[in-house]
């Protein structure tokens, strides 16, 4: 009876702590602290960004919600963070849009505009607006105008003008650091036919970004089969060719960057030519099996070499290049070693080794 009434009260006592435990509220965990650095490694970071160097380049998509979803992201993981990129990057292009802080804005984004803004500030990255130019898309120019390029009257140099404008528009008003604009016309597409409307329209832009710009910001020109008009060279600060590997049956060689640079090199210093995979589709082992020119198909520990680290390695016959990078680089956050950017990191080493 005595050892009885003894387990009463413990009884009592643990129902009571259950209970108290039951009401404390969940707190997320934090498994694994991001490392943090002083100002002296930001201020070499930001140095290092403005040395002649292989620079790398890439279109990040994942600071946004899927497709058809409304409202912004607040994100599970630094994989879909814009903070959460490896520092060395140089130059991103907002795939998904360019996130704004303004709550009536449909591109309110606060987690990815705060970010973008510390990255861009802090790490020395800079962000360009990207856009696939058409001369079919309707538009809603600054002043809240619709401008429709389909229409016969805004076919002629003003209405080149104007669209240029809005692209123009596009950077300044979210002080971004340039423009990304993919040259990939579809058949028929007025600004190609003939592609001298394609220049007028460089020339434009170029008035604004790029080497003969007034602003110091970047005017970059990506293309995929269709090589950009000789008039263009002049105006752009790089040339960025989609070397994506779905194009080549699944392998990438250092012949067919070769082939590439080739085909622009008359308007095209090697300064100004960067290389890019697609890892849309091949980022699980950082792109696809590469060759070098020699005939080399390992890397430097000896496995297999697969194309972004082919890439950062590349140098066409005729110079050094850019630079290199990939499409939607934000999978290889995910890499299968564990260690997230794991190739885009490697890539960065190897074409450009840190002093010993």
């Amino acid at each position: 009876m005595t050892n009885r009434i003894k387990l009463i009260p413990l009884f009592t006592l643990c129902s009571v702590l259950l209970l108290a435990v039951g009401c404390v509220k969940e707190e997320a965990l934090e498994i694994q602290k991001p490392y943090t650095y002083d100002e002296q490694y930001h201020a070499n970071l930001r140095a290092y960004k403005k040395t002649n160097h292989n620079i790398c380049f890439g279109w990040f998509a994942a600071y946004a919600p899927i497709a058809g979803s409304t409202g912004y992201k607040d994100p599970a993981s630094w994989g879909e963070r814009i903070i959460g990129i490896p520092d060395s990057m140089d130059i991103v292009s907002l795939w998904m849009g360019i996130p704004s802080n303004d709550t009536a804005s449909p591109s309110y984004a606060p987690i990815a505009y705060a970010d973008m803004k510390y990255v861009q500030k802090v790490k020395g990255t800079r962000f360009v607006a990207p856009t696939i130019v058409n001369f079919r898309s309707v538009i809603t120019l600054k002043d809240g105008t619709i401008f429709d390029p389909n229409l016969p009257e805004n076919r002629n140099d003003a209405g080149i003008e104007k669209y240029g404008q809005y692209l123009v528009d596009q950077v300044l008003d979210n002080d971004l650091d340039g423009l990304d604009i993919d040259w990939e016309p579809p058949s028929g597409d007025w600004l190609n036919n003939p592609n001298t409307n394609f220049v007028k329209l460089v020339q434009y832009i170029g008035k604004f970004f790029g080497p003969k710009g007034s602003t110091g910001k970047l005017f970059i020109i990506d293309f995929y089969s269709l090589v950009p008009p000789a008039g263009t060279g002049e105006y752009a600060d790089y040339f960025i060719r989609q070397a994506y590997s779905q194009g080549t049956g699944g392998i990438q060689t250092a012949t067919n960057l070769q082939n590439y640079y080739n085909a622009v090199q008359a308007n095209v210093p090697p300064s100004k030519f960067i290389v890019t995979e697609n890892f849309g589709d091949f980022s699980e082992n950082g792109g696809t099996p590469f060759t070098e020119a020699n005939g080399n198909l390992l890397s430097s520990d000896g496995t297999r070499m697969y194309s972004l680290e082919g890439m950062a390695r590349w140098n066409p016959t005729q110079g050094k290049k850019a630079g290199f990078g990939a499409f939607y680089f934000d999978r290889d956050y995910y890499s299968k070693t564990g260690v997230p950017y794991y190739n885009v990191r490697r890539a960065i080493q190897i074409a450009n080794p840190a002093a010993r």
